[in-house]
């Protein structure tokens, strides 16, 4: 799967955060993001990857061998979208060679 496709599968699923909710996730819909944000990296080899009780992912994939001293990455983001502006389906649009010009949405 390429990686725009990925993401045309995440921004589908409906997250909105919940300003009135005292829990971690806002919103138990947040879940379903996390869930497949798990499965993938399952797919892809990182046989330790979990979600933990807030919805939070993690994974770890070790270094190639020669480079364990090498400075590490960590890849952070919110899985929320904010609820005013989610009331209603997304649906993605992709432009095959864009020109760069205006583009009038709708």
């Amino acid at each position: 799967m390429r990686a725009f496709e990925r993401l045309l599968k995440y921004v589908v699923i409906h997250t909105p955060s919940d300003e009135t909710s005292n829990t971690v996730p806002s919103s138990s819909c947040q879940f379903d993001l996390a869930r497949v944000l798990l499965a993938e990296l399952k797919e892809l080899g990182v046989d330790n990857a979990y979600m933990d009780d807030k919805g939070f992912v993690y994974g770890i994939i070790p270094a190639t061998p020669g480079y364990e001293n090498r400075i590490k990455l960590g890849f952070m983001s919110h899985m929320d979208t904010v609820s005013d502006y989610c009331d209603h389906a997304v649906v993605p649009v992709v432009t095959e060679n864009y020109d760069g010009k205006d583009f009038v949405l709708g």
